[in-house]
């Protein structure tokens, strides 16, 4: 279909209200795109001033949450976990029948099941449980009967891939390398647990990690082959490791692939060197698995098939048929968060190409159609993520649906399948046609959850920032509006920096929970984030304090004009991470800006900051290379530090001290300057928590931390 003639025939379109929990199909339209499905922003269905209830933190980690939603081969049956609540130990897989939408408990172990892989028959279901005492893969019939115990291992499986054959399995498990069989790292942890003396010792970086120490003990790739009759006596009791020697771990269990035809695997890591902790230089590495493995399999069999892009390579994926290996590829070596491009590798020819070059979306995922001559990708969207087509011959893309974001994508005949969730719904599963039309919710897990919830409407808006570019936020009024009335600001500023506070359901920055508490939310994504094109994403390198805080300025300038209702002389500002950082920045440049800030985990001394994290390839791509660099300034000339004289904003300052990516020194930092100063300010720190808040009660005292001080300082006077 043509441009003009979709125009056309969405000229004509019925526009539907439906409520959220019940959405049957909704016609697509956009003016930009060739097709693409628009839900709405507010929730129509919503409860009565009487039956309305407010949504609060405890609500929000009693909701259920979906995980690992996998679609049979055939596509007439999904099966999903279901976790009710996040500390809820009723954990279990259901499965759905497209069709009826009839669903059934398949699990009732004490021991959850995750990593879900359907039997090409589709007659049985592979997972990852602990039921037998360690961590092992499992075979269910779906026709009825016990879940037999496919791996008997000495050492716990992180996470495996099943081959379309069923015949191999990939299998992830931590093992000391150069260690010949799971004995001999067996025997080492044995040996380590003995010492008398704890004692750790580097000769190389990293040393740490995220939340924790690196040990002598890495993540390697296993190949095994699969009983052709699986029973309770006849399982696999052994692997090869195909990386035996490396002291490196592979990207993830999720960036391997297995060929149709099992003659060979491919996997995403970064080779064992002494940059690890400044280079992105992951690679594609494939191995031969048509001649014999062996125990004493060694590294030189490892083919490296992306050696000449010294950048990010990522996601392997094979076609259906085999021909073609498709994969994400960066340009920019150091740089975390350059576009991710789509690489096609002709397995007949040897040769690769860039698809769909001059689209200006970085992928996250992406499947083949069923006869191949499609790929269907998500990418961050203007505020959304969403689903897209992509031609592997000419290149040509269209947009397929664009509300909320997306994720577990999955094909079948002519239909997508998803997840999603947005600013008013927590995470669903939904299916589309491919040209767009046909939406269908396919899940209600949290229907009786939140029928009485009242969540609030919210919108996107944009305005001109810095240079006059075009910058896009989102508002959300309080749960409790009332026309006439004037409510306080909740100023929420995103990390990353290069990420988005877009249209998502986020469990520790829940836009909806300062909307219940009465205040107008209002979130921009500022020069340096996502899903607005490359250069806009880039524009932040070397100028952290620079564009982002014009536009930070700018954007509440915009709504406080447009929004009457939103009383500019209540308003906190908060953020983590980089959003912790942009706090301690205000505090210093913008100083009369807000009544109150909230620093969660945020970088306040920008030199001692790079001697101290971990992925150091970060700071040196976008603070201009080592602290010692000569070529740019950034870490002194937006060092939040060098301005604590300029302070007097009250400051809520958080961190948790397991985190070794802003590490907690940064907090106390921040804390001693406001105390010192005597400017009112309050430290918090959760001891067994890293960079963020996941503990669900630990979650609880958060935001009423939070809450607590946004209160304290927004009082009507």
């Amino acid at each position: 279909m043509s441009k003009h003639a979709f125009l056309n025939r969405a000229k004509t379109a019925l526009v539907i209200t439906l409520a959220l929990a019940a959405i049957p199909a909704l016609m697509p339209a956009s003016a930009n795109e060739l097709s693409a499905v628009q839900l709405p922003t507010t929730l129509p269905a919503q409860p009565s001033a009487e039956q309305a209830s407010q949504f609060t933190v405890e609500k929000l980690n009693g909701l259920n949450q979906l995980h690992d939603v996998t679609l049979s081969p055939k596509g007439d049956i999904m099966v999903y976990g279901l976790k009710k609540g996040s500390s809820s130990s009723d954990n279990h897989l259901y499965s759905q029948n497209i069709t009826s939408g009839k669903v059934q408990q398949l699990t009732s172990h004490a021991k959850p099941e995750s990593q879900l892989a359907f039997t090409q028959d589709g007659n049985h279901l592979y997972f990852l449980s602990s039921r037998s005492g360690s961590s092992q893969v499992w075979q269910l019939p779906l026709s009825g009967g016990e879940a037999l115990q496919v791996t008997n291992l000495p050492l716990d499986i992180n996470g495996f891939v099943i081959s379309r054959s069923g015949k191999k399995l990939a299998l992830a498990i931590t093992v000391k390398p150069g260690c010949e069989n799971f004995q001999c790292t067996l025997n080492a942890r044995k040996t380590d647990s003995e010492k008398k003396h704890q004692v750790r010792t580097y000769d190389q970086l990293m040393v740490r990690h995220w939340d924790h120490w690196l040990s002598e003990y890495n993540e390697h790739l296993f190949i095994a082959d699969v009983p052709e009759k699986i029973t309770a006596t006849n399982k696999i009791t052994t692997a090869t490791d195909l990386m035996p020697n490396w002291q490196a771990d592979i990207a993830s269990i999720g960036q391997v692939a297995i060929h149709p035809d099992d003659s060979e695997l491919v996997f995403s890591a970064k080779a064992p060197a002494k940059d690890e902790a400044w280079t992105t230089n992951f690679d594609l590495f494939s191995v031969s698995l048509e001649d014999e493995l062996t125990d004493n399999l060694t590294n030189t069999r490892l083919v490296n098939i992306t050696e000449d892009n010294q950048a990010w390579d990522a996601k392997p994926l094979y076609s259906n048929d085999g021909r073609y290996l498709a994969y994400l590829a960066m340009k920019t070596p150091g740089y975390e968060s350059d576009k991710f491009s789509i690489h096609i590798k002709d397995n007949l020819t040897g040769k690769t190409k860039v698809i769909a070059s001059g689209w200006d979306r970085s992928v996250s995922e992406m499947v083949f159609s069923p006869n191949d001559r499609s790929l269907f990708v998500t990418a961050q969207d203007v505020g959304q993520k969403s689903i897209f087509e992509v031609n592997p011959e000419f290149g040509d893309v269209r947009k397929v649906f664009s509300d909320g974001i997306v994720a577990d994508l999955a094909v079948s005949g002519e239909q997508l399948f998803f997840t999603r969730h947005s600013l008013n719904s927590p995470q669903d599963v939904f299916s589309i046609n491919r040209d767009g039309f046909g939406l269908k919710q396919l899940t209600h897990v949290n229907k009786e959850k939140l029928a009485k919830v009242q969540f609030a409407d919210f919108e996107q808006f944009n305005f001109k920032g810095w240079n006059d570019e075009t910058v896009h936020g989102y508002l959300l009024k309080p749960a409790n509006f009332e026309a006439g009335k004037k409510y306080p600001m909740a100023f929420l500023v995103h990390g990353g920096p290069q990420g988005s506070f877009g249209n998502m359901f986020h469990y520790r920055w829940n836009a909806q929970l300062w909307a219940a508490q009465g205040f107008g939310v209002v979130m921009v994504d500022f020069h340096g984030s996502t899903g607005y094109g490359q250069a806009f994403t880039d524009s932040i390198a070397g100028d952290w304090g620079g564009k982002p805080l014009e536009d930070l300025q700018k954007g509440f300038a915009h709504i406080i004009e447009q929004e009457k209702w939103l009383d500019e002389n209540r308003s906190c500002a908060l953020g983590a991470s980089y959003g912790g950082y942009m706090m301690n920045w205000i505090a210093g440049n913008w100083p009369d800006g807000f009544n109150c800030l909230v620093n969660h985990a945020g970088l306040f001394d920008m030199p001692s900051f790079y001697g101290s994290t971990e992925e150091l390839w970060f700071p040196e791509h976008d603070l201009g290379g080592p602290i010692w660099s000569q070529e740019r300034d950034d870490y002194n000339q937006f060092n939040p530090a060098a301005l604590v004289k300029n302070w007097q904003t009250p400051m809520l300052v958080i961190q948790g001290e397991l985190d070794y990516r802003v590490p907690y020194a940064q907090s106390l930092g921040a804390f001693t300057a406001l105390q010192r100063q005597g400017i009112e300010s309050r430290l918090v720190m959760f001891p067994t928590e890293d960079h963020h808040i996941r503990k669900p009660d630990n979650l609880v005292i958060w935001y009423q931390e939070v809450f607590n001080w946004l209160n304290k300082y927004t009082q009507a006077k």
